[in-house]
């Protein structure tokens, strides 16, 4: 792992914008693989201020999104559907049928699971994956116990995780209990993967992921056996390692 720390989130967002205009800047046909979440607000703002001064175009850029709530229709503001338009896609030159996300209400949600995996394979492989970091370790929906062979999934989320995401939601009782997930393997097949981590409440988190073993019950373990992994991760992370 190439573990860069920064002293903020803002340094985090600004450092990820560069790699990520980078990267889309030198690939001919770039395929994304994007997260959602806090985290990668800064990034993607910060990206669409690049593309508003012609430093960046998603023209020839593609992307599949880590996950969607099973239950949730496109037009929910709490779908990552929706999200992903507001706080991306609708600001960039980014073609529609580019842009993959999984339909948390298909009527064959198995189905959907299998179909956005083969459009992965259709596009070549994720070439950039960017990614979050939850409380539990998971990556993507991946929840403790998430075996590292899967591929993309119909997932039960974890109560930490509901109890993390309530925040988005009118009540707990709002908060879908299940989710599609890129799988652990899916992820582990991206070319390169950058893993955003702020805030002191990823400081367990990360002190488990750079010091401790690899095993399914922290799914981003496995992220250690990957040749390409860009860490960037603030102060306020890295609590622990001042204490």
């Amino acid at each position: 792992m190439n573990v860069i720390k920064v002293k903020d989130y803002d340094e985090m967002s600004e450092k990820a914008t560069e790699f990520m205009v980078d990267r889309i800047n030198s690939l001919k046909n770039p395929v994304l693989g994007l997260a959602t979440g806090s985290t990668p607000e800064g990034l993607y703002q910060r990206i669409i201020e690049k593309h508003q001064q012609d430093e960046v175009s998603f023209k020839n850029v593609t992307t599949f999104n880590l996950d969607e709530y099973v239950g949730l229709e496109q037009n929910d503001p709490n779908s990552y559907y929706n999200f992903m338009n507001e706080k991306l896609f609708s600001q960039v030159d980014i073609a529609a049928d580019r842009v993959h996300i999984p339909n948390g209400v298909a009527a064959d949600l198995e189905k959907e699971c299998m179909e956005h995996e083969r459009a992965i394979e259709q596009a070549g492989g994720i070439d950039v994956q960017v990614l979050g970091i939850g409380g539990n370790g998971h990556i993507g929906f991946n929840e403790p116990g998430t075996s590292f062979d899967s591929k993309t999934h119909i997932v039960d989320l974890d109560e930490s995780t509901i109890q993390a995401n309530a925040r988005f939601f009118h009540s707990i009782e709002e908060v879908p209990t299940q989710a599609i997930s890129m799988g652990i393997e899916t992820i582990m097949n991206s070319k390169e993967i950058l893993l955003l981590v702020s805030g002191e409440t990823k400081a367990d988190a990360t002190a488990k992921l750079l010091h401790g073993d690899i095993s399914e019950d922290f799914p981003a373990s496995i992220l250690k056996k990957h040749e390409n992994v860009t860490v960037i991760v603030d102060e306020a992370a890295l609590e622990w390692c001042r204490g």
